[in-house]
C-alpha cells in the first residue's frame, strides 16, 4: 500500500470512529467556554415573593411549612427546614425557600439539570471513569493522526507546500500569540 493511500486511509477511518467524541467535546467545550455567562450544567431560577408568617418565630413548624410549600405546589419536594434567628430556610427537591419571618419577604431558588449539556460536560469534564479517561486517551491520540494526516491529504498549490502552509502556519502562530501575552 503506498503512503499517501495509507494516510488517506487512517485520516478517514479515525475521522469515522471519533465523529461522535468531536461532536460531544465541541458542544460542551463550547458551552464551557462561556460558563461565566451562563451555567452550562444547570438551570437556576430564582422567583420572589411575599408571604404570611406567625407571629413569632417559634411558632413555624413543619404544618406552616407545608402549607407555604402547597401555594408554591413544591409540598412534595419538601425534606427539612430550619429557623435561624428571622430566616426560614425550607429545603426542598432540587432547591430552597428563604422566608424573613419579620416581613414576609420570600424567595425561592430552583435548580434543575440542563439537559443534553450537563450529560455531554459529564463526559468532557472526564467524570465517568477510568475506562472512560483510557477512551479519552486514544481520542486525544486520534485528534493527534488527524491533524498530522490531513497536512498530507492533499497536493500542490491547496496542499501543505501551498496554501496549507500558510493555513498551517497562522494556526500555529495564533495560539502561540495568546500564549506570549497572557502567560
Amino acid at each position: 500500500m503506498k503512503l499517501r493511500k495509507l494516510n488517506r486511509a487512517v485520516h478517514r477511518d479515525l475521522g469515522y470512529f471519533f465523529f461522535g467524541m468531536t461532536i460531544i467535546y465541541a458542544i460542551s467545550g463550547v458551552a464551557l467556554n462561556h460558563r461565566h455567562e451562563w451555567n452550562p450544567n444547570y438551570i437556576i431560577q430564582q422567583e420572589e415573593f411575599t408571604t404570611n408568617v406567625p407571629e413569632k418565630p417559634g411558632e413555624v413548624d413543619e404544618t406552616f411549612v407545608i402549607a407555604l410549600l402547597e401555594v408554591l405546589e413544591e409540598e412534595q419536594n419538601y425534606k427539612t427546614h430550619l429557623v435561624a434567628g428571622n430566616r426560614l430556610r425550607i429545603f426542598i427537591e432540587g432547591g430552597s425557600v428563604e422566608v424573613n419571618l419579620e416581613t414576609g419577604m420570600a424567595k425561592m431558588e430552583t435548580i434543575r439539570k440542563r439537559p443534553v449539556f450537563n450529560q455531554l460536560n459529564f463526559l468532557h469534564y472526564n467524570t465517568p471513569g477510568k475506562l472512560w479517561t483510557w477512551f479519552a486517551d486514544a481520542y486525544a491520540a486520534g485528534l493527534f493522526l488527524l491533524a498530522v494526516t490531513g497536512l498530507f491529504i492533499l497536493r500542490g498549490r491547496n496542499g501543505i507546500t501551498g496554501r496549507g502552509a500558510w493555513l498551517t502556519a497562522a494556526g500555529i502562530i495564533i495560539p502561540l500569540t495568546f500564549l506570549f501575552f497572557y502567560f
